[in-house]
């Protein structure tokens, strides 16, 4: 009862694996100021990050998004076909001669991906050494724990042994722990499996602004002049994310002659 009078008019009842939704979902984010914020934050972290060069960059599941509008030379794709993007593509084969790409980046689209290795091992043979891969996904930590496990539609399994899970509908397939489990609990497997990828960057943050959003699938609880005071207080709580974030960016170095393990962050 109380998701139905939550859930967005413009995306009720839809199958969330078909195409239609995500154009609505396009739509959606556009609309709701509170969450178009959001994006906008994200993007330009992501942003930031990548090198300056002339290679192109890469992003998986562009569908609903606006990064290109930020981003005009980024390469957009998706699963399925839609006007709104460049190429249609997973991340299991790349079209791209090896070392061409400056980077690759993502919203919310590694934990759909049933096979991630396969990605990893693509991005390996794309992107040039000293290029990234760059990503903002579900992040595991006491509070969004609750939050995934109870009010959340995807399945959200941190207990989970392997990275892969059933394949089922592009959108509908996941677990939102995987991008944790991965580079976390999991983090020496990972190195050891992809030694050519660093961990540059794992920055946990936002606990409730996205939450109070409603995303792009629920209504919005909290009016659009609240954005600044959101903000605030989530940087105000920054010492604590480890314990309060939903999201976490994270970024993958590939390691080149002039990039040593010792010189990156974490």
């Amino acid at each position: 009862m109380l998701k139905n009078l939550l859930a967005h008019p413009l995306t009720r009842g839809l199958d969330i694996d078909d195409p239609r939704c995500t154009e609505l979902r396009r739509s959606v984010i556009r609309n709701k100021s509170f969450l178009r914020q959001i994006y906008q934050e994200w993007y330009e972290a992501i942003a930031a990050l990548l090198p300056v060069d002339n290679e192109p960059v890469l992003e998986l599941g562009s569908g609903g998004g606006f990064f290109a509008e930020l981003f005009p030379e980024l390469i957009t794709s998706e699963v399925f076909y839609s006007r709104h993007v460049k190429m249609v593509l997973d991340g299991s084969g790349l079209p791209f001669v090896n070392e061409s790409l400056r980077g690759i980046v993502m919203t919310d689209v590694l934990h759909h991906l049933p096979r991630p290795r396969q990605l990893f091992t693509e991005a390996s043979r794309c992107v040039r050494p000293g290029g990234l891969m760059i990503m903002i996904e579900p992040w595991v930590t006491p509070w969004s724990r609750l939050v995934y496990s109870k009010l959340h539609h995807e399945p959200f399994l941190p207990e989970a042994v392997e990275w892969t899970f059933p394949q089922r509908g592009p959108l509908s397939g996941a677990n939102s722990a995987l991008p944790w489990i991965i580079f976390e609990r999991d983090r020496t497997r990972f190195e050891r499996e992809f030694p050519e990828w660093q961990i540059y960057i794992i920055q946990p943050f936002m606990p409730f602004r996205y939450l109070l959003s409603g995303g792009v699938s629920r209504r919005s609880l909290t009016p659009n002049w609240s954005f600044p005071l959101w903000r605030t207080i989530e940087n105000l709580l920054q010492p604590w994310m480890r314990h309060l974030a939903m999201f976490a960016l994270v970024a993958l170095i590939k390691a080149s002659d002039d990039i040593k393990g010792n010189e990156l962050q974490s």
